[in-house]
C-alpha cells in the first residue's frame, strides 16, 4: 500500500491539482496550443472568452482529494457537484483520468485531442460550461441551483456500496431546496444505504456579493450544522502544501467516520441514528487565479466568479500567460498526458469518479418485477353502475409492486394516506430514521416509502437521484403543489433531452408522476388547492418524451401506472381521482383505450357516430362524468341525435406532430361536426392542439379560477364543466328548432338554480347529482 501521508505523495498530489487547475483555465481562454509548448500567441486565443473560474479551484482541489481516499479506501464514489457553472473542472479531470478520451474517441490524449477539449468548451457546437448529460460521471447539472444535496441523498438509498460526495457551494446553500434537504440525513438507513459526505465549500462570494454562510462566525456555522445532524470538519486556508494536509486528514477522519457507522449498523446490529460527517472547506474565490487586475483584487472576491482575465486590456495577454504559466506545465505532462509517476496515484478503471457505474444508471438498470393486471381489474355489471375510488385501487397493484422489487420506492410529501395508498401499508413502512415512537404509524427505519418528509422539493429530488443511478419509482402528489417543483421537472427533461442524444448513455426508468387530491374536488381546502396546471406546463417540453394521462376511472389508471413503470426516458404524468366516481371501462377496454391515447365511447354515443351531429369529447375523470351525464340528457331531449362520445386517455394523442395524424383526426372528429369538449384543465391547451386542425368548431370548458369551499358538483357549475352547463352550449351549437332548443335552455337553466338553492340550505349536492346512474 503506498504512504498516503509522505511528502513524495503530496508533492504529486498537488502536481495533480495544478494540473486540473491548469486544463481548466486553458478551456477557457485556449483555441490552439493547449500546453504552450510554443509562445503564446494573440491567435492562439478565443474570440470570446466565456465560463466561471472563481468555484473551479476549490473543487478540483476537492477531487484530488476524493480521488485519494478512493484509492486509499477502495470506495466507489460518485461526485455530485452544485456549484453553478464552473464545468470545465469536471471535464479536465475526466480528461486526466483517461475515461473521457474513452467515452469520446476523438478527444485523444494528444495533441489534436487535448486542442478539441479546450476549444469546445463554452464554443459554439461544443459542450456547456456546466456540469452537463455529456460529461461522464455526472448525474446532476449545477444550472440550477438547489437539488444536488437531494440527488445525493436519493442515488445511495438502497445502494449501500456508494458514497455519493455533495459539493455544496455556498451561494446553492442559500436556496430552499438545499436549506431543506440538510435533513435528509434522517431518512438514511446505514445498513442498507449507502453513504452522503457533504462538502460545504465556502469561497465567500456569489455572483457579484457575499455568501451568508461565509461571513458568520465558525461557532454560529458549526451550531447550525450539529443542529441539522451532522458532525462537521473544518478546513481553511491558502496554500495549498499546508491545505493538501489539513484536508488530506479532514477526509480521512470523514470516511473512518462514515465506515465505522456502516459497520456498526450492519455487523454490531447498532440501530441509534448516527450523526454523519461533513466538511466544511473555506478557501478563496479563484483560488491559484491572479491576485490583481483592473485596478481590484481577484483572488478572493467576486471578480473572479466568471473570467479573471476578460482579454480586453493591454496587459491582459501577459497576464493570461504569466497565470497558465504559474501551473508549471512543463512538470506535468509528458508530451500531452499526465505524467506516469502522477497518473499512478489516481484510482483505476470503474474506481475513477468519471468512470462510476452509477453515473450511467441505465446500464445498472433492471426491470420492474410487475404484477399482473388482471388480478386488480375492477369488475362491474355495466358501464357506470358501480363506484370505487381509482387510487385506492391502484394502490392494490403499487403494493405489489414494491412486495416484487427491491429498486423500487414510492416518493410522496406527507400525503401517501390521504392519497388512498392505503393497501400500499399492508406490506410497506415509510421511511424514518429519527426518533420513533411507539404509537407512529407506519414508520421504520428500512421503510421504502418516502413519505415521512413534506417537502416537494425533496421527493424529487431523491427520486431523480435514485432514478438516475438505475432504479425506478414513483412520485405521488397533491396535485396544486406539484408545481413547487415545475422547475426541477423542467431541469430533469432538459438532462432527458440531451441523454437521449448522447450513444454512450443507457436509458433510465421514466420520471413518473401521480397527481391526485386533484381540482375538482377540494371540499375543506377551496381554492389554494386547485391548480391544474402541470399538464400545460408540461406541452411546452419536447412531446415525444412526455406522456399525460387523464384516466376516467379505476381500470384506466391500473393500465397508465403499468405502462409508465415500463417505459424509459420519459416523464410520464398520471392524474387520476381518490374520490368515489363511476366506473365505465373494463381492463381489456382500458388497454385498447390505452394503445392509442383515445377510444369512441359507444355507451355514451347515440345514432350513427361516423356522421354525428355533434360530438362530446372529455379528458379527465370529473369531466368525463358531466360529458357522460351531458349525453345522456341530450338523448333524452333528442333521440334520434347523433352523438359520439370521444374520451382522451392520453393527451398527447391529440397533437399534430407526435400524436394523430389529419387522416385519422378527421375521422374521429369529422372536419366540420361542433366539438363540446370538457378537460380537466385550463381550457387554452385544448384550444392551442386544434389550432392546426381542420375542425376548429370547438367549444372547450375547463377550469377557469372559480370555486373554493363549496360542494363537489359546485365546483363543476363554478366552471361550467357541469353536465347542465354542457347541455346549454350544445343546444346552441346544434341546428335543431328555435322552440326545443329554448325549452332545452331554460329547462338547464332552472335546473342550475335549483342546484344553487339546494346547496346553498342544505349543504350538499342534491340526490339526483349524488346518486345519479348511467
Amino acid at each position: 500500500m503506498k504512504d498516503f501521508n509522505s511528502k513524495e505523495y503530496f508533492e504529486k498530489l498537488d502536481k495533480y491539482f495544478r494540473a486540473a487547475n491548469y486544463l481548466s483555465v486553458a478551456q477557457i481562454y485556449l483555441l490552439k496550443n493547449p500546453l504552450l509548448k510554443e509562445e503564446l500567441k494573440p491567435a492562439d486565443i478565443k474570440s470570446r472568452i466565456l465560463g466561471h473560474f472563481g468555484t473551479v479551484p476549490g473543487q478540483n482541489f476537492i477531487y484530488t482529494h476524493l480521488n485519494r481516499a478512493i484509492t486509499k479506501y477502495d470506495l466507489n464514489m460518485l461526485y455530485i457537484s452544485g456549484p453553478g457553472h464552473g464545468g470545465n473542472f469536471f471535464l479536465a479531470n475526466s480528461y486526466l483520468e483517461g475515461y473521457y478520451s474513452e467515452v469520446y474517441k476523438d478527444i485523444t490524449e494528444d495533441e489534436k485531442g487535448l486542442t478539441k477539449l479546450c476549444k469546445q468548451f463554452s464554443f459554439p457546437g461544443g459542450v456547456s460550461s456546466h456540469v452537463a448529460p455529456t460529461l461522464p460521471g455526472s448525474i446532476h447539472e449545477g444550472g440550477e441551483l438547489g437539488y444536488s444535496l437531494a440527488h445525493g441523498f436519493g442515488a445511495v438509498l438502497d445502494n449501500p456500496n456508494l458514497i455519493a460526495a455533495v459539493v455544496v457551494g455556498d451561494g446553492e446553500a442559500e436556496t430552499a431546496p438545499i436549506a431543506t434537504s440538510w435533513h435528509s440525513n434522517k431518512f438514511i438507513n446505514p445498513k442498507t444505504d449507502g453513504a452522503v459526505l457533504p462538502i460545504l465549500h465556502l469561497n465567500g462570494y456569489k455572483i457579484n456579493s457575499p455568501t451568508v454562510l461565509a461571513r458568520i462566525s465558525k461557532e454560529e456555522l458549526e451550531s447550525l450544522f450539529v443542529g441539522y445532524g451532522y458532525a462537521p470538519i473544518f478546513v481553511e486556508g491558502k496554500d495549498p502544501k499546508i491545505m493538501h494536509k489539513k484536508m488530506a486528514a479532514a477526509m480521512d477522519k470523514a470516511i473512518k467516520q462514515i465506515l465505522k457507522i456502516q459497520k456498526n449498523a450492519r455487523e454490531k446490529k447498532i440501530t441509534q441514528r448516527p450523526i454523519w460527517p461533513m466538511i466544511i472547506l473555506k478557501t478563496p474565490k479563484g483560488w491559484t487565479g491572479p491576485k490583481q487586475a483592473y485596478g481590484h483584487k481577484i483572488e478572493d472576491s467576486f471578480w473572479a466568479h466568471q473570467v479573471p482575465i476578460k482579454m480586453t486590456e493591454k496587459g491582459d495577454f501577459e497576464d493570461l500567460k504569466n497565470w497558465l504559466l504559474s501551473y508549471k506545465p512543463e512538470e506535468l505532462f509528458d508530451g500531452y498526458q499526465l505524467k506516469d509517476e502522477i497518473k499512478a496515484i489516481l484510482p483505476k478503471g470503474e474506481k475513477r469518479i468519471s468512470a462510476c457505474p452509477s453515473a450511467n444508471g441505465g446500464k445498472l438498470l433492471k426491470e420492474l418485477k410487475l404484477p399482473s393486471l388482471d388480478k386488480f381489474e375492477f369488475k362491474f355489471k355495466k358501464p357506470g353502475s358501480h363506484k370505487t375510488q381509482d387510487m385506492l385501487e391502484l394502490s392494490g397493484y403499487l403494493k405489489e409492486v414494491c412486495k416484487k422489487n427491491n429498486n423500487f420506492r414510492l416518493f410522496c410529501p406527507d400525503e401517501a394516506m390521504s392519497n388512498r395508498l392505503y393497501k400500499v401499508f399492508e406490506s410497506e413502512n415509510r421511511d424514518f430514521n429519527a426518533e420513533i415512537y411507539a404509537d407512529d404509524d407506519k414508520l421504520s427505519v428500512s421503510g421504502r416509502v418516502m413519505d415521512s418528509y413534506l417537502s416537494e422539493h425533496m421527493c424529487e429530488g431523491w427520486l431523480e437521484g435514485y432514478l438516475l443511478t438505475g432504479r425506478h419509482g414513483m412520485f405521488v402528489s397533491y396535485e396544486s403543489f406539484i408545481r413547487v417543483v415545475d422547475s426541477m421537472i423542467s431541469q430533469h427533461a432538459k438532462w432527458l433531452k440531451v441523454s437521449r442524444e448522447l450513444d454512450w448513455k443507457a436509458p433510465i426508468a421514466s420520471l413518473n408522476l401521480l397527481l391526485t387530491s386533484n381540482v375538482w374536488q377540494q371540499d375543506h381546502n377551496g381554492y389554494t388547492h386547485q391548480e391544474p396546471g402541470l399538464i400545460g406546463h408540461l406541452f411546452t417540453k419536447k412531446l415525444d418524451m412526455i406522456n399525460v394521462f387523464l384516466p376516467a376511472d379505476a381500470n384506466s389508471l391500473l393500465v397508465c401506472a403499468d405502462y409508465a413503470l415500463k417505459t424509459k426516458d420519459m416523464i410520464n404524468c398520471i392524474v387520476a381521482s381518490k374520490h368515489q366516481s363511476p366506473q365505465w371501462l373494463t381492463l381489456k377496454q382500458a388497454k385498447d383505450e390505452l394503445e392509442k391515447g383515445y377510444a369512441v365511447w359507444d355507451f355514451a354515443s347515440n345514432g350513427n357516430t361516423k356522421k354525428p351531429d355533434i360530438i362530446f369529447a372529455s379528458a379527465g375523470d370529473t369531466v368525463t362524468l358531466e360529458a357522460v351525464c351531458a349525453a345522456k340528457i341530450l338523448k333524452e331531449y333528442l333521440p334520434s341525435l347523433n352523438i359520439k362520445f370521444v374520451n382522451i386517455l392520453n393527451l398527447k394523442c391529440l397533437d399534430k406532430t407526435v400524436g394523430m395524424k389529419d387522416a385519422e383526426f378527421n375521422q374521429v372528429f369529422t372536419k366540420t361536426a361542433p366539438i363540446i369538449f370538457n378537460f380537466h384543465s385550463y381550457t387554452n391547451l385544448i384550444y392551442s392542439l386544434f389550432f392546426a386542425r381542420e375542425n376548429k368548431n370547438i367549444s372547450v370548458h375547463g377550469y377557469n379560477e372559480e370555486g373554493s369551499i363549496t360542494t363537489p358538483f359546485d365546483m363543476r357549475v363554478l366552471n361550467m364543466v357541469d353536465r347542465f352547463n354542457l347541455v346549454i352550449d350544445a343546444a346552441d351549437k346544434l341546428k335543431i328548432e328555435t322552440k326545443l332548443k329554448n325549452k332545452i335552455v331554460k329547462e338547464m337553466q332552472e335546473k342550475l338554480i335549483q342546484h344553487k338553492k339546494y346547496i346553498t340550505e342544505f349543504g350538499d349536492d342534491m340526490p339526483e347529482i349524488k346518486n345519479w346512474e348511467f
